[in-house]
């Protein structure tokens, strides 16, 4: 298996980029009952590894109930919503654009663990941290300038993109501390059954609980694949080759989704970065290669940056 670990982390990585394929095919849905649905299929398939878990929950201390709540409302929930609306925005925003931007999700991961965990932030990485969001306007905005010929939908979309990777930054953050407590199945298994619950609020908050009702054939075909493929699976999938690989080395292996996300773009929308985006997504990825090689070359993040973070 050691041997084929870093092959498992590049499938998990194009697996992502399916991900949010499959997601945009489900735009005509809110997003929340994308997530909702989702979450609990998932759950539905780690129930028989979580039996053996209950009891460990009983002796959880009220600090890591605290961070598993706080990982399933803004990971799992708001991460996630934010992500699939932003992809659901196919008038405004191209696809490899709402990936390229989740590349953020390290400056947020390391900024937020200065603030909350006492990690020193460094005068470079606050200077790698302005270029890398110099380099997302280029991405999010070709001609240089918010466009207002759609109004406020390609800032709009945009903004929900940086949101998801705030919302999955922070989870990495408090992962870190749950995952010191709990095991990964553990922490899998509430992390869903509390989206759940956040989901079907948010959906019931909004009066969008019919929508649960009105799926077509081929939009829960799009769910399960979801599921069974590109979420709950690619996770364990990178889990396993993570366990074998370097994190140092796995920063690089996963950057196979925004670059095969370039080319899902091309292939299945017809779309191409310009050149200013071209620019501002090399810039993008080589700030994030150096922000993540400083940081884990002190304590490796062991979260993954993929939309199941």
């Amino acid at each position: 298996m050691k041997k084929y670990a870093p092959y498992l982390i590049i499938f998990a990585a194009l697996l992502w980029s399916l991900d949010g394929l499959l997601r945009r095919n489900l735009y005509s849905l809110p997003p929340a009952t994308i997530v909702l649905l989702e979450h609990l299929l998932g759950l539905a398939v780690l129930a028989p590894l979580l039996i053996k878990e209950f009891k460990r929950w009983r002796g959880l201390s009220s600090r890591t109930w605290y961070s598993v709540v706080a990982i399933a409302f803004l990971s799992g929930t708001i991460g996630t919503i934010a992500y699939t609306a932003a992809l659901g925005k196919v008038s405004y925003i191209s696809f490899s654009v709402v990936v390229l931007l989740q590349q953020l999700q390290p400056v947020f991961a390391i900024t937020l663990a200065g603030l909350l965990l006492k990690e020193p932030l460094t005068k470079r990485f606050m200077g790698l941290a302005v270029l890398a969001f110099i380099a997302a306007y280029f991405v999010s905005f070709p001609e240089l300038r918010p466009n207002l010929a759609t109004g406020t939908g390609t800032m709009l979309a945009a903004l929900l993109a940086v949101c998801a990777a705030l919302s999955w930054g922070a989870g990495t953050v408090l992962g870190r501390y749950a995952l010191s407590r709990l095991s990964f199945v553990s922490l899998s298994g509430l992390r869903f059954a509390l989206t759940s619950v956040f989901a079907f609020l948010f959906l019931y908050s909004t009066g969008d609980v019919r929508t649960l009702g009105q799926l077509s054939g081929i939009q829960w075909w799009y769910v399960l694949a979801i599921v069974f493929s590109t979420g709950l699976v690619a996770l364990l999938i990178y889990y396993q080759g993570l366990s074998h690989v370097p994190a140092r080395m796995s920063t690089i292996l996963e950057l196979a989704w925004p670059v095969s996300a370039v080319f899902v773009d091309m292939i299945f929308f017809k779309n191409t970065l310009s050149a200013t985006q071209w620019i501002g997504a090399l810039a993008l990825i080589l700030v994030i290669l150096t922000i993540s090689r400083d940081a884990r070359s002190l304590e490796p993040i062991t979260e993954p940056a993929g939309p199941e973070s």
